[in-house]
């Protein structure tokens, strides 16, 4: 039915993004092996990194709102593991990302971008290497001889700047490293700080003996698989998903369409043309139940948020705590096919709690129809947390209703 429609009611958009992101099909009965989590990373074309910690790491959380409880030790082999044992590498993507190993050669000319010196969006990287050439070079040799080392290990890493994060000369000499592709994250340590070594010495060598394709060819495959992820989209969602240049993808938009690769379709609601994946799926109900972090690819875009659930969603862990409105680290609740309702969340692993500060109810939602699935999904998380137990809110309708359940 999408593959054939030209228009499409704001239902079934929504049905649509939500198929387009696993969240037709049911969670499997037992606790998934490495295979349902690499097809999951696949299918969502990458997961972006975070260093908040209230919760859980932000690329964990994905895939327990698809997959249920998961051993999230698995996601770690397969991201920072024995090279052989490897499937996702870490880039610049949306954001810091886990991405399939696939997409290495589809984002080299990003890399050779960054060698070139043509400035995207990491301009202060850019300039570190204008500037300091010799020194970043120095970087990459004493990581060539020594091995794996993160910046702290550095001979000569220079003292913190003020500006940007507080980065000393050897952070910003390996990021740029990292984002030209010379180096890679070998592993993370203690407060997850990465640990970088040669590519090469990383990756898996049949990943790296690909052929690089050229850079329109490459961004062509970024947007389909923007397009497979999303199901349905807008210009700007789709650029967004892997962070494209404004200028080509709009010629590689034009390009996919007149391949018949995108099918444009007018979406009830949107005042934007959008594009439809050919295979698409529209199913005829979502019967989802999930918590979905703040850096979900179902909702990190919060303009396509507003636009496909009709839900307002920032978050606030920059907002000064009397100007919040929802909570420190709010996640949305899926229920069907709709966000009925937000919960500010913290591990308190110290007293093994999962705190549940605020549940807050959306308008025209049911307390009655909504408590009951979010108090098991909140059992559900923190029994995947190895915690003991809830802390329930007290205040508001949602609070009350999941308080008063045995």
């Amino acid at each position: 039915m999408a593959r054939q429609s030209t228009s499409l009611s704001a239902s079934q958009a929504r049905r649509i993004a939500l198929a387009a992101q696993g969240f037709d099909v049911g969670r499997p009965a037992r606790p998934p092996n490495a295979g349902p989590l690499k097809r999951t990373v696949d299918r969502l074309g990458l997961l972006q990194i975070d260093s908040v910690n209230v919760l859980a790491r932000a690329h964990y959380l994905p895939l327990f709102s698809r997959l249920g409880a998961y051993d999230a030790g698995l996601l770690d082999r397969l991201a920072w593991g024995p090279r052989r044992q490897r499937s996702l590498f870490e880039f610049w993507a949306h954001e810091a990302s886990l991405l399939p190993l696939s997409a290495q050669p589809l984002l080299r000319w990003r890399m050779q971008r960054a060698r070139d010196a043509v400035a995207e969006i990491k301009g202060k990287l850019h300039t570190f290497r204008r500037e300091k050439p010799q020194y970043v070079d120095r970087v990459l040799r004493e990581i060539a001889d020594r091995g794996p080392l993160a910046a702290s290990d550095l001979s000569d890493g220079g003292e913190k700047r003020g500006a940007w994060w507080g980065w000393n000369d050897g952070k910003l000499a390996v990021e740029w490293l990292f984002f030209a592709g010379l180096v890679t994250t070998a592993t993370r340590r203690g407060a997850f700080e990465r640990v970088y070594d040669l590519t090469e010495r990383v990756l898996p060598a049949d990943i790296l003996s690909l052929p690089t394709p050229p850079a329109d060819e490459a961004q062509r495959e970024l947007l389909r698989r923007s397009a497979q992820a999303l199901g349905v989209a807008t210009e700007f969602d789709l650029r967004d998903y892997f962070r494209l240049p404004v200028v080509d993808t709009k010629a590689r938009l034009a390009e996919l369409v007149e391949a018949g690769d995108l099918l444009p379709v007018t979406v009830e609601g949107w005042d934007r043309p959008a594009f439809l994946a050919p295979d698409a799926r529209l199913p005829r109900r979502i019967e989802a139940r999930a918590l979905l972090a703040p850096f979900d690819p179902l909702i990190w875009e919060r303009d396509r948020t507003h636009r496909i659930f009709d839900f307002f969603y920032r978050i606030e862990i920059y907002t000064p705590l009397a100007k919040r409105k929802h909570g420190y680290y709010v996640l949305p609740f899926l229920l069907g096919d709709r966000l009925v309702a937000r919960v500010d969340l913290k591990a308190d692993r110290a007293n093994g709690k999962l705190l549940v500060h605020a549940a807050h109810l959306e308008p025209g939602q049911s307390a009655g129809t909504v408590a009951g699935p979010l108090r098991d999904e909140l059992r559900l998380m923190a029994d995947w947390l190895a915690l003991e137990g809830v802390a329930w809110p007290r205040a508001g309708a949602l609070a009350k209703a999941m308080a008063g359940m045995r």
